[in-house]
């Protein structure tokens, strides 16, 4: 007899849910059923979404519960564009000052680092607004840092993470000091008075990433940094884009030392700018076999096919800029690669197996990349593959029912659909018509155009946070109030639209909706616990949403309490 209740004990045990959340508004993104009171948990996996009456009775002597006591509950976020380690260096190493800093503030921030430099040769930081120079007139922005440090190369990087800003001692260890010097793929900004370099370097975002390094423990201090800025956000799991191994490798040391936290995806970085010539695809194959495995997706490409519609008017347009200066009436940007070169890039990257990221910020970028992709289903078939055009915030609308047709993904970030500085420069660049029709949301949801969403942190945003993120989606307005007005109201989607993009969406950018983004029997307990309804707040208080659990594979990985310890 008590061998008997023993194994029934034992047999009770067994098939007992390990955590069982009840009581709660459970928001779980199945079109059956939205809501739930209740959800169970067995071995990382969700075994029960209902009432608390059937989650509760799949409780065991060891069962975890908790009582939710009418909190919102909703699966975890992706983030579908980042760059997590560079974000994370910025924050832990780096030099940092306001997008809105001025001369000043800049000169007061760069003198305070290096004072507390040490031997440190450089001191790296940012970010300036890509109107630092238009706001504030500066004859030499090169002599302008030299006055602060000479004896310490000094580069600062813009608010886009696309051009940067060098003292002299920087310019020569790069070996940019010389009157010929010149960059793949940008240029070396020079002074008219005497022809040597101002200190200014458009589109030098590969230059930088490929000639300054960070050490394999800073990596992994960065790794660990942004993984822990992702959970506590209520991120659940990202696409880290232009990835090189040293920084996946950081990754992977964490997640061997403490366990993955999050689901990591990475599109590998290629060589940036100008090129002649195809993409050898080999170095990408033998990178992504290095470092795939259980909790590193490294089936994606990064391409970059332009620059920003910024002051810089580096973005590729249809139609021209706003005139920067007499001469220059019909300077419509640059593409970094020739369409025909795109197109056997597209084509050899599909056929091997990679889910292509590229980066599209003008009109021009945006058809010539979905060219490449139409090619690619030409010449491959329908390989399954969603490549994503990134920030494809300027689509001229004989291209928008192209993303259905050709399976192609909009890739929307960052997180600037208000207004902000960012913004005010693209509208200066190419004019109040356009710019003040940037970012066609709506347009692209009702459209059924398969749509992801990203932060780009660090280029154009100060943090990882989704929620200021998901609230301008909604309102289209700056949500701290700093910036006023609207940014296309017409383009405002519902919050409802906004949580699917954010998670479903992005997880299925991420080859993971089979496994996350939903509530759902089956797929991993990826959860979290919001202080708040976000249905039931104003849409103005959405971006103060603070996350109070998160769930992993049913782990928890942050907590409040735990972070306020």
């Amino acid at each position: 007899m008590v061998c008997a209740l023993l194994q029934a004990c034992q047999q009770q045990s067994s098939n007992s849910a390990d955590l069982i959340l009840s009581n709660g508004k459970i928001y779980t993104q199945n079109t059956s059923s939205a809501w739930a009171q209740a959800v169970a948990v067995k071995d990382g996996k969700i075994i029960y979404v209902g009432n608390n009456e059937g989650a509760l009775a799949l409780a065991g002597p060891a069962t975890k519960k908790q009582d939710l006591d009418g909190a919102m509950l909703m699966p975890g976020l992706n983030d579908a564009h980042v760059h997590p380690t560079t974000g994370a260096v910025k924050k832990l190493f780096e030099c940092n000052f306001a997008f809105s800093a001025g001369p000043e503030q800049v000169a007061a921030a760069i003198k305070g680092c290096v004072e507390n430099s040490g031997d440190q040769l450089w001191i790296r930081g940012g970010q300036w607004s890509s109107d630092f120079f238009i706001n504030h007139k500066i004859s030499s922005p090169r002599k302008f840092l030299d006055k602060i440090s000479a004896d310490k190369a000094v580069v600062l990087v813009d608010d886009a993470y696309h051009n940067v800003w060098f003292n002299t001692l920087g310019l020569k260890i790069l070996d940019l000091f010389h009157k010929n010097a010149s960059i793949v793929g940008g240029s070396v900004a020079k002074s008219k008075v005497d022809g040597l370099p101002n200190g200014i370097v458009i589109e030098a975002f590969g230059f930088i990433k490929n000639n300054l390094h960070w050490s394999r423990q800073q990596y992994q201090q960065a790794a660990a940094y942004a993984i822990k800025a992702a959970n506590r956000h209520g991120i659940t799991g990202i696409k880290g884009t232009a990835m090189t191994g040293p920084e996946i490798q950081g990754y992977q040391d964490y997640a061997a030392q403490h366990g993955p936290s999050l689901y990591m995806a990475t599109a590998l970085m290629t060589p940036y700018g100008h090129r002649e010539q195809p993409l050898d695809i080999m170095p990408l194959m033998k990178l992504r076999e290095q470092y795939q495995d259980s909790h590193v997706d490294a089936n994606f490409a990064k391409i970059f096919m332009d620059g920003v519609p910024t002051a810089a008017r580096t973005a590729a347009m249809l139609a021209p800029y706003v005139s920067s200066q007499q001469g220059d009436n019909n300077n419509r940007g640059f593409l970094h690669v020739d369409p025909e070169i795109l197109k056997q890039d597209v084509i050899a990257l599909d056929k091997a197996g990679f889910t292509v990221k590229i980066h599209t910020a003008g009109d021009r970028s945006v058809r010539v990349a979905l060219d490449a992709i139409a090619a690619a289903r030409q010449h491959n078939g329908d390989s399954g593959l969603r490549h994503e055009l990134a920030h494809a915030g300027f689509i001229d609308p004989a291209d928008m029912p192209r993303f259905k047709q050709l399976n192609a993904v909009a890739d929307l970030s960052p997180y600037i659909w208000s207004p902000s500085p960012i913004i005010d420069s693209v509208i200066g660049a190419v004019g109040e018509a356009r710019g003040a029709h940037y970012w066609p949301i709506k347009s692209l949801v009702e459209s059924n155009t398969a749509v992801l969403a990203g932060s780009d942190w660090p280029a154009a945003v100060a943090s990882i946070n989704p929620w200021p993120g998901i609230e301008s989606m909604v309102s289209r307005r700056e949500p701290k109030g700093v910036y006023p007005g609207a940014l296309w109201p017409e383009q405002a989607i519902s919050v409802a639209q906004a949580l699917r993009i954010f998670t479903l969406g992005s997880a299925r950018a991420l080859r993971k909706s089979a496994q996350t983004g939903s509530i759902e029997i089956g797929k991993s307990a990826d959860m979290i616990l919001l202080n708040q309804n976000i249905f039931a707040v104003p849409v103005s208080a959405i971006s103060e949403t603070q996350v109070l659990n998160t769930w992993f594979a049913g782990r928890q990985v942050y907590s409040a309490e735990m972070a306020g310890q």
